[in-house]
Protein backbone atom coordinates (compact mmCIF):
# COMPACT_ATOMS: atom_id res chain seq x y z
CA UNK A 1 0.00 0.00 0.00
CA UNK A 2 1.04 3.73 -0.36
CA UNK A 3 0.97 4.06 3.35
CA UNK A 4 3.09 1.35 4.01
CA UNK A 5 5.72 2.93 1.79
CA UNK A 6 5.66 5.99 3.24
CA UNK A 7 6.56 4.31 6.31
CA UNK A 8 8.91 1.60 5.37
CA UNK A 9 12.52 1.94 6.53
CA UNK A 10 13.33 0.06 3.06
CA UNK A 11 12.31 3.53 1.38
CA UNK A 12 15.03 6.17 1.61
CA UNK A 13 13.85 9.78 3.22
CA UNK A 14 14.89 11.43 0.31
CA UNK A 15 13.04 8.42 -2.49
CA UNK A 16 9.32 9.19 -0.05
CA UNK A 17 9.95 13.11 -0.33
CA UNK A 18 10.46 12.64 -3.88
CA UNK A 19 7.20 10.63 -4.55
CA UNK A 20 5.08 12.54 -2.18
CA UNK A 21 6.00 15.49 -4.11
CA UNK A 22 5.18 14.45 -7.89
CA UNK A 23 2.22 13.15 -6.46
CA UNK A 24 0.78 16.04 -4.69
CA UNK A 25 2.41 18.31 -7.80
CA UNK A 26 0.38 16.04 -9.86
CA UNK A 27 -2.88 16.50 -7.91
CA UNK A 28 -2.62 19.99 -8.42
CA UNK A 29 -2.43 19.82 -12.13
CA UNK A 30 -5.11 17.66 -12.40
CA UNK A 31 -6.76 20.98 -10.51
CA UNK A 32 -4.96 23.04 -13.05
CA UNK A 33 -6.19 20.90 -15.68
CA UNK A 34 -9.79 21.15 -14.95
CA UNK A 35 -9.78 24.48 -14.56
CA UNK A 36 -8.49 24.98 -17.71
CA UNK A 37 -11.31 23.14 -19.15
CA UNK A 38 -13.46 24.87 -17.32
CA UNK A 39 -12.44 27.91 -18.43
CA UNK A 40 -12.16 27.15 -22.11
CA UNK A 41 -15.89 27.01 -22.48
CA UNK A 42 -16.76 30.55 -21.00
CA UNK A 43 -18.66 33.44 -22.69
CA UNK A 44 -17.59 36.74 -22.35
CA UNK A 45 -20.91 37.81 -22.90
CA UNK A 46 -22.65 36.38 -20.53
CA UNK A 47 -24.74 39.88 -19.16
CA UNK A 48 -22.38 41.45 -16.71
CA UNK A 49 -22.05 45.12 -16.50
CA UNK A 50 -18.69 44.53 -15.22
CA UNK A 51 -17.34 43.11 -17.64
CA UNK A 52 -18.68 44.97 -20.72
CA UNK A 53 -17.11 47.59 -19.23
CA UNK A 54 -13.72 45.81 -18.42
CA UNK A 55 -13.71 45.14 -22.01
CA UNK A 56 -14.36 48.70 -22.98
CA UNK A 57 -11.69 49.70 -21.19
CA UNK A 58 -9.03 47.08 -22.99
CA UNK A 59 -10.53 48.12 -26.19
CA UNK A 60 -9.81 51.59 -25.30
CA UNK A 61 -6.23 50.66 -24.54
CA UNK A 62 -5.98 48.26 -28.11
CA UNK A 63 -7.34 51.92 -29.69
CA UNK A 64 -5.08 54.57 -28.16
CA UNK A 65 -2.27 52.65 -26.18
CA UNK A 66 -1.89 54.92 -23.30
CA UNK A 67 -4.07 57.23 -24.32
CA UNK A 68 -6.61 54.54 -23.38
CA UNK A 69 -6.05 56.36 -19.53
CA UNK A 70 -9.04 58.41 -20.97
CA UNK A 71 -12.19 56.82 -20.63
CA UNK A 72 -14.38 59.66 -21.41
CA UNK A 73 -17.84 58.16 -22.75
CA UNK A 74 -17.32 60.46 -25.84
CA UNK A 75 -14.57 58.24 -26.83
CA UNK A 76 -17.14 55.44 -27.91
CA UNK A 77 -17.26 57.52 -31.25
CA UNK A 78 -16.64 53.74 -32.77
CA UNK A 79 -20.04 52.31 -31.11
CA UNK A 80 -17.93 49.59 -29.53
CA UNK A 81 -19.69 50.24 -25.90
CA UNK A 82 -23.35 50.50 -27.21
CA UNK A 83 -22.81 47.01 -29.41
CA UNK A 84 -21.44 45.27 -26.31
CA UNK A 85 -24.40 46.89 -24.17
CA UNK A 86 -26.78 45.83 -27.49
CA UNK A 87 -25.59 42.23 -27.05
CA UNK A 88 -26.40 41.61 -23.26
CA UNK A 89 -29.64 43.10 -24.08
CA UNK A 90 -29.57 46.27 -21.86
CA UNK A 91 -32.56 48.72 -22.32
CA UNK A 92 -30.78 51.98 -23.26
CA UNK A 93 -28.30 50.89 -25.02
CA UNK A 94 -28.03 53.41 -27.56
CA UNK A 95 -27.78 56.28 -24.98
CA UNK A 96 -24.70 56.55 -23.68
CA UNK A 97 -25.41 58.95 -20.77
CA UNK A 98 -26.74 55.62 -18.85
CA UNK A 99 -23.96 53.23 -19.68
CA UNK A 100 -23.03 50.77 -16.51
CA UNK A 101 -20.15 51.54 -14.36
CA UNK A 102 -19.76 54.64 -15.39
CA UNK A 103 -19.32 58.03 -12.69
CA UNK A 104 -20.48 61.76 -13.92
CA UNK A 105 -16.92 63.37 -12.95
CA UNK A 106 -18.21 67.68 -12.44
CA UNK A 107 -14.47 68.94 -11.95
CA UNK A 108 -13.36 67.19 -15.53
CA UNK A 109 -16.95 67.50 -16.84
CA UNK A 110 -17.27 64.10 -18.44
CA UNK A 111 -18.66 60.89 -18.04
CA UNK A 112 -15.91 58.43 -17.22
CA UNK A 113 -15.17 54.84 -16.50
CA UNK A 114 -15.22 54.42 -12.78
CA UNK A 115 -12.56 51.05 -12.62
CA UNK A 116 -8.90 51.45 -12.36
CA UNK A 117 -7.35 51.49 -15.47
CA UNK A 118 -5.14 47.58 -14.69
CA UNK A 119 -7.90 44.80 -15.45
CA UNK A 120 -7.84 46.93 -19.19
CA UNK A 121 -4.55 47.13 -19.60
CA UNK A 122 -4.03 43.32 -19.36
CA UNK A 123 -7.16 41.94 -21.24
CA UNK A 124 -6.00 44.63 -24.29
CA UNK A 125 -2.28 41.85 -23.68
CA UNK A 126 -5.03 39.40 -25.83
CA UNK A 127 -6.71 39.39 -29.37
CA UNK A 128 -10.02 41.27 -28.94
CA UNK A 129 -13.31 38.36 -28.66
CA UNK A 130 -10.54 36.12 -26.43
CA UNK A 131 -9.26 38.39 -23.91
CA UNK A 132 -11.01 36.48 -20.74
CA UNK A 133 -10.06 33.00 -21.39
CA UNK A 134 -6.22 33.29 -21.84
CA UNK A 135 -6.01 35.79 -18.96
CA UNK A 136 -7.67 33.54 -16.18
CA UNK A 137 -5.51 30.43 -18.03
CA UNK A 138 -2.28 32.20 -17.56
CA UNK A 139 -3.36 33.79 -14.47
CA UNK A 140 -4.25 30.16 -13.16
CA UNK A 141 -0.74 28.65 -14.29
CA UNK A 142 0.98 31.12 -12.55
CA UNK A 143 -0.84 30.27 -9.23
CA UNK A 144 -0.42 26.34 -9.90
CA UNK A 145 3.77 27.40 -10.44
CA UNK A 146 3.97 28.87 -7.64
CA UNK A 147 1.78 26.02 -5.53
CA UNK A 148 4.96 23.84 -7.03
CA UNK A 149 7.18 25.66 -5.71
CA UNK A 150 6.36 25.95 -2.14
CA UNK A 151 5.79 21.93 -2.97
CA UNK A 152 9.47 22.05 -3.80
CA UNK A 153 11.03 24.06 -0.57
CA UNK A 154 8.87 21.72 1.51
CA UNK A 155 11.26 19.46 3.48
CA UNK A 156 9.17 17.41 5.44
CA UNK A 157 6.10 15.08 4.52
CA UNK A 158 3.68 16.97 6.59
CA UNK A 159 4.47 20.32 4.90
CA UNK A 160 4.34 19.07 1.16
CA UNK A 161 0.87 17.75 2.26
CA UNK A 162 -0.17 21.12 4.00
CA UNK A 163 1.40 22.97 0.79
CA UNK A 164 -0.26 20.76 -1.60
CA UNK A 165 -3.39 20.85 -0.04
CA UNK A 166 -3.48 24.94 0.07
CA UNK A 167 -2.09 24.85 -3.81
CA UNK A 168 -4.98 23.09 -5.06
CA UNK A 169 -7.53 25.75 -2.68
CA UNK A 170 -5.76 28.36 -4.45
CA UNK A 171 -5.72 26.81 -8.23
CA UNK A 172 -9.58 26.33 -7.33
CA UNK A 173 -10.14 29.55 -6.40
CA UNK A 174 -9.52 31.02 -9.72
CA UNK A 175 -12.83 29.46 -11.28
CA UNK A 176 -15.13 30.63 -7.97
CA UNK A 177 -15.26 33.01 -6.93
CA UNK A 178 -12.78 34.61 -9.08
CA UNK A 179 -14.90 34.33 -12.14
CA UNK A 180 -17.23 37.26 -10.71
CA UNK A 181 -15.45 39.42 -11.34
CA UNK A 182 -12.11 40.06 -14.33
CA UNK A 183 -10.34 42.19 -11.67
CA UNK A 184 -9.65 39.57 -9.81
CA UNK A 185 -7.68 37.51 -12.02
CA UNK A 186 -4.48 39.90 -12.13
CA UNK A 187 -5.85 40.47 -8.27
CA UNK A 188 -4.90 36.71 -7.29
CA UNK A 189 -1.74 37.11 -8.75
CA UNK A 190 -0.45 39.95 -7.41
CA UNK A 191 -1.36 38.23 -4.07
CA UNK A 192 1.01 34.85 -4.67
CA UNK A 193 3.97 37.41 -6.08
CA UNK A 194 3.67 39.84 -3.06
CA UNK A 195 3.24 36.68 -0.97
CA UNK A 196 6.11 34.74 -1.89
CA UNK A 197 8.37 38.41 -1.76
CA UNK A 198 6.96 39.21 1.56
CA UNK A 199 8.71 35.99 3.37
CA UNK A 200 11.76 36.07 0.89
CA UNK A 201 11.54 39.90 2.40
CA UNK A 202 11.59 39.07 5.88
CA UNK A 203 13.93 35.95 5.55
CA UNK A 204 16.79 37.90 3.69
CA UNK A 205 19.89 38.15 6.11
CA UNK A 206 21.48 40.86 4.67
CA UNK A 207 19.84 44.38 5.16
CA UNK A 208 20.55 45.20 1.49
CA UNK A 209 19.00 42.50 0.09
CA UNK A 210 15.86 43.76 2.77
CA UNK A 211 15.68 46.76 1.50
CA UNK A 212 15.23 45.96 -2.05
CA UNK A 213 12.97 43.45 -1.45
CA UNK A 214 10.78 45.67 0.38
CA UNK A 215 11.21 48.23 -2.41
CA UNK A 216 9.72 44.61 -5.15
CA UNK A 217 7.14 44.38 -2.40
CA UNK A 218 5.37 47.93 -2.01
CA UNK A 219 5.40 47.95 -5.95
CA UNK A 220 3.42 43.99 -6.69
CA UNK A 221 0.95 45.80 -3.58
CA UNK A 222 0.63 48.96 -5.85
CA UNK A 223 0.41 47.52 -9.33
CA UNK A 224 -2.28 45.45 -7.12
CA UNK A 225 -4.42 48.77 -6.59
CA UNK A 226 -4.52 49.02 -10.60
CA UNK A 227 -6.72 46.25 -10.91
CA UNK A 228 -8.99 46.45 -7.90
CA UNK A 229 -8.90 49.84 -5.43
CA UNK A 230 -9.99 48.20 -2.53
CA UNK A 231 -6.31 46.31 -2.74
CA UNK A 232 -4.86 50.02 -1.39
CA UNK A 233 -5.84 48.50 1.89
CA UNK A 234 -3.26 45.10 1.10
CA UNK A 235 -0.32 47.78 1.98
CA UNK A 236 -1.58 49.04 5.78
CA UNK A 237 0.11 45.99 7.18
CA UNK A 238 3.32 47.11 5.95
CA UNK A 239 3.26 50.15 6.59
CA UNK A 240 2.17 49.81 10.01
CA UNK A 241 4.97 47.33 10.42
CA UNK A 242 7.72 49.37 8.99
CA UNK A 243 6.43 52.45 11.21
CA UNK A 244 6.00 50.62 14.94
CA UNK A 245 9.57 49.04 13.92
CA UNK A 246 10.94 52.11 13.37
CA UNK A 247 9.18 54.22 16.34
CA UNK A 248 10.35 51.30 18.88
CA UNK A 249 14.06 50.57 17.05
CA UNK A 250 14.48 53.85 15.26
CA UNK A 251 17.78 52.42 13.11
CA UNK A 252 18.47 53.50 9.38
CA UNK A 253 18.03 50.00 8.11
CA UNK A 254 14.37 49.90 9.16
CA UNK A 255 13.93 53.59 8.16
CA UNK A 256 15.13 52.78 4.46
CA UNK A 257 12.97 49.51 4.41
CA UNK A 258 9.80 51.64 5.30
CA UNK A 259 10.47 54.49 3.01
CA UNK A 260 11.85 51.77 -0.23
CA UNK A 261 7.93 50.31 0.16
CA UNK A 262 6.21 53.67 0.28
CA UNK A 263 8.70 54.15 -2.87
CA UNK A 264 7.35 51.41 -4.84
CA UNK A 265 4.25 51.56 -4.07
CA UNK A 266 4.15 54.82 -5.47
CA UNK A 267 5.39 53.80 -8.49
CA UNK A 268 3.20 50.78 -8.82
CA UNK A 269 -0.03 53.01 -7.98
CA UNK A 270 1.15 55.87 -10.82
CA UNK A 271 -1.51 54.34 -13.76
CA UNK A 272 -3.87 54.96 -11.16
CA UNK A 273 -2.97 58.24 -10.40
CA UNK A 274 -2.80 59.08 -13.93
CA UNK A 275 -5.90 57.70 -14.58
CA UNK A 276 -7.63 59.53 -11.64
CA UNK A 277 -6.13 63.03 -12.63
CA UNK A 278 -7.27 62.13 -17.02
CA UNK A 279 -10.56 61.40 -15.73
CA UNK A 280 -11.64 62.73 -12.44
CA UNK A 281 -9.73 66.00 -12.31
CA UNK A 282 -7.43 65.63 -9.76
CA UNK A 283 -4.43 62.19 -8.70
CA UNK A 284 -6.25 61.92 -5.68
CA UNK A 285 -10.11 62.28 -6.77
CA UNK A 286 -11.68 59.18 -7.15
CA UNK A 287 -14.02 57.84 -10.22
CA UNK A 288 -16.17 55.77 -7.83
CA UNK A 289 -19.32 56.93 -6.70
CA UNK A 290 -22.68 56.13 -5.23
CA UNK A 291 -22.30 53.11 -2.58
CA UNK A 292 -18.59 52.80 -2.86
CA UNK A 293 -17.69 56.23 -1.65
CA UNK A 294 -20.69 55.69 1.29
CA UNK A 295 -19.12 56.49 4.54
CA UNK A 296 -18.89 53.27 6.94
CA UNK A 297 -21.39 51.65 8.76
CA UNK A 298 -21.56 48.63 10.53
CA UNK A 299 -24.79 46.48 9.28
CA UNK A 300 -25.90 43.26 10.57
CA UNK A 301 -26.87 42.24 6.98
CA UNK A 302 -23.46 42.30 5.62
CA UNK A 303 -22.08 40.64 8.58
CA UNK A 304 -24.11 37.79 7.71
CA UNK A 305 -23.51 37.66 4.53
CA UNK A 306 -19.99 37.36 5.13
CA UNK A 307 -20.11 34.72 7.71
CA UNK A 308 -21.93 32.49 5.78
CA UNK A 309 -19.85 32.75 2.64
CA UNK A 310 -16.66 30.92 1.53
CA UNK A 311 -14.77 33.99 2.68
CA UNK A 312 -15.43 33.48 5.73
CA UNK A 313 -13.45 30.10 5.85
CA UNK A 314 -10.62 31.89 4.16
CA UNK A 315 -10.57 34.74 6.75
CA UNK A 316 -10.86 32.26 9.85
CA UNK A 317 -7.77 30.02 8.07
CA UNK A 318 -5.42 33.30 7.68
CA UNK A 319 -6.76 34.37 11.13
CA UNK A 320 -6.16 30.99 12.98
CA UNK A 321 -2.69 30.78 10.96
CA UNK A 322 -1.29 33.80 11.83
CA UNK A 323 -2.26 33.33 15.71
CA UNK A 324 -0.54 29.61 15.44
CA UNK A 325 2.82 31.21 13.82
CA UNK A 326 3.30 33.84 16.77
CA UNK A 327 2.68 31.02 18.85
CA UNK A 328 5.25 28.10 17.46
CA UNK A 329 7.53 30.62 15.65
CA UNK A 330 10.65 29.56 15.19
CA UNK A 331 12.91 32.74 14.03
CA UNK A 332 12.15 36.07 13.42
CA UNK A 333 11.29 36.15 10.13
CA UNK A 334 7.81 34.01 10.70
CA UNK A 335 7.35 36.86 14.29
CA UNK A 336 7.58 39.66 11.14
CA UNK A 337 5.57 38.25 8.69
CA UNK A 338 2.67 37.55 11.24
CA UNK A 339 2.78 41.05 12.93
CA UNK A 340 2.69 42.53 9.17
CA UNK A 341 -0.61 39.81 8.51
CA UNK A 342 -1.89 40.70 11.53
CA UNK A 343 -1.86 44.80 11.20
CA UNK A 344 -3.39 43.47 7.38
CA UNK A 345 -6.50 41.86 8.36
CA UNK A 346 -7.80 43.77 11.15
CA UNK A 347 -7.31 47.20 8.48
CA UNK A 348 -8.99 44.77 5.69
CA UNK A 349 -11.80 43.46 8.35
CA UNK A 350 -12.93 46.91 9.32
CA UNK A 351 -13.31 48.27 6.29
CA UNK A 352 -15.47 45.92 4.57
CA UNK A 353 -17.13 44.77 7.60
CA UNK A 354 -18.46 48.06 7.77
CA UNK A 355 -18.96 48.67 3.79
CA UNK A 356 -22.42 48.66 2.56
CA UNK A 357 -21.81 46.60 -0.80
CA UNK A 358 -21.01 42.62 -0.45
CA UNK A 359 -19.85 40.72 -3.04
CA UNK A 360 -18.65 36.73 -3.03
CA UNK A 361 -14.68 38.04 -3.54
CA UNK A 362 -14.61 41.48 -1.37
CA UNK A 363 -11.85 39.63 1.46
CA UNK A 364 -10.20 36.87 -1.10
CA UNK A 365 -6.91 39.22 -1.76
CA UNK A 366 -6.56 40.16 1.82
CA UNK A 367 -6.99 36.24 2.65
CA UNK A 368 -4.50 35.08 0.14
CA UNK A 369 -2.00 37.26 0.31
CA UNK A 370 -2.03 36.32 4.21
CA UNK A 371 -1.67 32.72 3.61
CA UNK A 372 0.69 32.82 0.87
CA UNK A 373 2.94 34.88 2.85
CA UNK A 374 2.66 32.91 6.04
CA UNK A 375 2.90 29.63 3.39
CA UNK A 376 6.07 30.79 1.98
CA UNK A 377 7.89 32.02 5.16
CA UNK A 378 7.17 28.85 6.88
CA UNK A 379 8.85 26.62 3.51
CA UNK A 380 11.55 29.35 3.67
CA UNK A 381 12.63 29.08 7.11
CA UNK A 382 16.26 27.97 7.98
CA UNK A 383 17.43 23.99 7.97
CA UNK A 384 18.32 24.35 11.60
CA UNK A 385 14.99 25.76 12.64
CA UNK A 386 13.09 22.89 11.03
CA UNK A 387 11.53 20.52 13.15
CA UNK A 388 8.67 18.65 11.13
CA UNK A 389 6.76 22.37 10.13
CA UNK A 390 3.88 23.65 11.38
CA UNK A 391 1.82 20.32 11.45
CA UNK A 392 4.66 18.92 13.73
CA UNK A 393 4.49 21.70 16.12
CA UNK A 394 1.32 22.14 16.22
CA UNK A 395 1.47 18.29 17.42
CA UNK A 396 4.26 19.26 20.13
CA UNK A 397 2.13 21.67 21.84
Amino acid sequence: MLVDFFTSSNASDESKMKTVKILCGLVCFLVLASNVWSMSRWNEARGVYDDVCYLRQAHLFQRFGLGGLDTSISRDDDHYLSAKLKEIGYPTWSDPTTAPCHTSMLAAKKLVMQYPPGTGFVLALFPQGFQVVPLYVLATVIVFGFAWLGISYARSTSSILLTAAFGCVAIYLMVNPTKASYSMAPTMVSCVLAGFFTARLFAAGLWRDRILLAALVGFLIGLAVNFRLPNLFLSSGYFLFFLVSFLIRPKIETFLQGALFGAGFLVGVAPTLAANAINAGSLFSTTYGGADTAPPELNATILLSYVTDMQFVLLVLAGVSTVLTLRWRRWSGQTQVALVTAGNLLVNLAFFMSHPVFTPYYTIPIAMLSLWSLLFVWLMQPAEAVDGGLVGQAAKA
